[in-house]
């Protein structure tokens, strides 16, 4: 008898989670270098792969929309094919409709499918490595390329590298999830996609491999990702190389020679105006994002009013259309002399604008390409300004072109160090480095001292950071297992159970969420009230079943350090503990954890009381009508000497103050003197009367 659909899915279901199985166990076992040398080389394939698939998608929507559809040719970098733009619209009203209808159809996706692929991407992958790794959807990847391609590709002012970072950032969460990462390497990994992405799809995998470190935070680097980062990025690198041509996005642009100190004062004016026109950037773009925001029109249509308005722009200037680059190999060479010097002064501000209208209105793409051409020509804007007047400036752009792109992105996106080597890459010179040093580090000061940056998903520093923060003052977690704080399982569902009783079940005891386990008992994911509540009465098989593999389990054997960090790097405030073959062994919670430390820290310091000293620690419960019931801890006649530290009252854990009103059956935990901590003893079981 041949086998059922349903049979066929279980079975495939059951090898599945056999492999996931096993290759979460070697992880667990593996040392620091195997992990990450397997980890980084599936990471750098997955990146250099979707890295591929995007910038081919975004050159058929290019093609078709702009030279089949338009009848205009945008220009191309060295490494792309080093072509010119077409000296005119063949049919100019065409322009304005297909930018309308590219950034639509994107809206019109996006919207209807994955709203987190709105905007620029880098944004949300920044936001995934702080406060949920393992969270995003592998669809919004698929979205992310097609709707970015749309967007860019019908004439919409967007980069490729936001689309890209966040397609890897996709699938390295995807990867936490299938092998159950703990959330610090769960942070590694979709920090290493990010960068090997954006280092793969711009040939520049030192600088992408910076940026995985750099990009998270407004002051601080994120180093455990630096390691991982140049084994992601090599490998990315490696495949986009092999399938779209290595060397540098731009080619090697001549080498220049700093011959005389006077020429840094140059350079130095260009990194003043690259950090004035980045603060420009960021709030033109976040202001033009506030103000669709704040139009009472449906979502969808605010990208196609921005692509509209973009298309009018495009037709006298057409250096705001599409990525851009192409505009960058000009500005690099004798070419620049040829583009009117009113758009060469304009071009910055243009820029700024059509990329608010694109990206800020919801439309998808990147604001790392846009900031590029925004930082090439203000540099470029300097050369043609001052060269006629100016003899030791030179004849050749290309240098104050590449230093703007430095100081300009570079200070705005608080990443100096990484977009000074991706930019450096991209044009295959190093010559520049002292004349960028100066040019980015007076852009840095301007931005940091007006506190701005690019991306609002950035933490100041690691002190910031949910999981840095948590672990650093609560030192004890380290060396405390979560088999001695975990509880057992209050509900546990099963897949060979009816699911429509799974509600009914949970219900009965009182929670919101419970694991749910196959038939052999291991561990599948999370069932949510919420989401059963969305589903019909007809649902009866386990495929139907909304599951949350969001949720990430904990092992038994790892520490409560890393089960913090876990349940505040997530949305969730439990998890499954499971042991080596996934079986649910129990569940740990925050207030699991607390109680805890607490029994931890009380060990010790009795264990130092013990050793000698005059101070002490002890427990002391309330009794009903004692002394200090009902009394305010500020008023109680609680002995001068008594430190109460903390009170656990039921299942809660209160941090008192001087207002804090003692109650009968509370746990007061206590610092004093052996003396004084005998006369709190008599005065919390005495009673008052």
């Amino acid at each position: 008898m041949p086998p059922t659909e349903a049979t066929t899915v279980r079975r495939w279901s059951t090898r599945s989670r056999a492999i996931q199985v096993r290759l979460g166990r070697w992880v667990t076992t593996a040392t620091y270098t195997q992990k990450w040398l397997v980890l980084g080389t599936i990471i750098g394939v997955i990146a250099g792969l979707g890295a591929v698939v995007f910038y081919e998608a975004l050159r058929l929507a290019t093609y078709v929309f702009l030279q089949v559809l338009a009848g205009y040719r945008v220009p191309l970098p060295v490494n792309e094919g080093s072509r010119i733009a077409s000296a005119h619209f063949a049919r100019p009203w065409a322009i304005p409709l297909i930018a309308c209808v590219g950034a639509l159809a994107g809206a019109v996706l996006v919207f209807a499918i994955a709203p987190e692929a709105e905007g620029h991407g880098t944004d949300a992958a920044i936001a995934a490595v702080h406060h949920n790794p393992r969270g995003v959807r592998m669809r919004t990847v698929f979205v992310k390329i097609v709707a970015s391609a749309l967007t860019i590709g019908s004439g919409g002012s967007g980069g490729r590298e936001g689309p890209t970072g966040q397609i890897s950032a996709g699938f390295g969460s995807f990867l936490a999830r299938f092998l159950d990462l703990s959330p610090s390497d769960a942070r590694i990994t979709v920090a290493s996609g990010i960068g090997s992405g954006i280092g793969a799809i711009f040939g520049a995998p030192l600088g992408g491999a910076v940026l995985a470190t750099e990009i998270l935070y407004r002051d601080d680097f994120e180093v455990e990702a630096l390691l991982p980062s140049f084994i992601a990025s090599i490998v990315g690198y490696s495949v986009w190389g092999s399938f779209e041509g290595f060397g540098p996005l731009f080619g090697y642009v001549g080498n220049y020679h700093l011959t005389n100190a006077l020429q840094l004062v140059w350079f130095g004016v260009i990194g003043i105006l690259g950090g004035l026109i980045g603060l420009l950037y960021a709030k033109g773009f976040y202001g033009m994002s506030a103000f669709f925001s704040r139009l009472t029109i449906p979502r969808w249509v605010r990208p196609a009013i921005g692509g509209l308005i973009v298309g009018c722009i495009g037709l006298a200037i057409p250096e705001v259309l599409g990525t851009g680059y192409g505009w960058i190999q000009a500005g690099l060479g004798s070419q620049l002399m040829h583009i009117p010097l009113w758009i060469v002064l304009i071009l910055p501000f243009a820029r700024i604008a059509t990329t608010g209208l694109s990206i800020g209105s919801g439309g998808s793409g990147g604001i790392f390409g846009p900031g590029m051409v925004i930082g090439a020509f203000v540099g470029a804007a300097v050369w043609r300004l001052l060269e006629p007047v100016v003899p030791s400036l030179g004849h050749d752009p290309a240098p104050y072109v590449i230093v703007g792109m430095m100081a300009c992105f570079g200070s705005i996106s608080r990443a100096p160090l990484a977009v000074m080597l991706m930019v450096a890459e991209m044009t295959g010179t190093l010559s520049l480095i002292v004349p960028a040093m100066l040019a980015v580090g007076l852009a840095t000061l301007i931005v940091r001292r007006n506190d701005d940056t690019i991306y609002r998903s950035q933490l100041r520093s690691r002190a910031e950071s949910p999981a840095h923060r948590m672990l650093t003052g609560l030192p004890l977690l380290a060396i405390v297992p979560v088999s001695d704080a975990m509880a057992p399982a209050r509900c546990l569902l099963s897949s060979s159970e009816d699911p429509n009783t799974f509600a009914t079940r949970m219900e009965q005891v009182g929670v919101s969420a419970a694991p749910l386990v196959d038939h052999q008992g291991r561990y599948v994911g999370v069932i949510t009230l919420a989401s059963l509540a969305k589903v019909t009465e007809e649902v009866v098989q386990e495929s139907q079943v909304p599951i949350d593999t969001t949720f990430a389990p904990i092992h038994r054997s790892v520490h409560l350090n890393v089960v913090l960090e876990t349940l505040t790097s997530t949305p969730q405030t439990w998890a499954a503990v499971i042991d080596d073959d996934r079986h649910v062994v129990g569940t740990v919670s925050i207030s699991d954890i607390v109680r805890n430390y607490r029994r931890s820290m009380q060990a010790n310091l009795r264990r130092i009381s013990e050793l000698g000293g005059t101070t002490g620690i002890s427990e002391v419960l309330v009794a009903e009508n004692s002394s200090i019931d009902q009394a305010p801890v500020r008023s109680a006649a609680i002995p001068r000497g008594v430190l109460i530290t903390a009170i656990e009252r039921g299942s809660d854990v209160i941090r008192p103050n001087g207002d804090t009103i003692i109650q009968p059956g509370d746990r007061l935990m206590v610092l004093g003197t052996p003396d004084d901590l005998a006369i709190l003893g008599q005065l919390a079981s005495s009673t008052s009367r």
